[in-house]
């Protein structure tokens, strides 16, 4: 499976926004996560076993194929930080 069309920011942001929302078992609308929100905080529970899951559904919901070790030594504090990894694995991987 290869990147055969663009991703954009909003698109890529959707899809890990309602892969962070699963993961944290929790039933809102992506729209009202922002980029800002912490992955463990108040609202969101990401924990570091969750990550391999959440890349293969990332993966599916894209259509994309990610480096198996895209999430390997990074830190990720926010939503954002794992949209901008996604985002350059993609990339990287056309």
């Amino acid at each position: 499976m290869s990147v055969t069309h663009s991703l954009d920011r909003a698109t890529v942001a959707d899809a890990v926004k309602r892969v962070v929302i699963a993961e944290s078992r929790l039933s809102i609308d992506p729209t009202v996560i922002s980029e800002s929100e912490p992955l463990v905080g108040e609202l969101l529970r990401v924990n570091s076993l969750g990550f391999v899951g959440m890349l293969v559904r990332i993966e599916d919901t894209l259509d994309v194929t990610l480096p198996d070790d895209l999430f390997v030594g990074r830190a990720f504090t926010v939503v954002g930080d794992l949209i901008d990894v996604v985002i350059a694995g993609a990339e990287a991987n056309r």
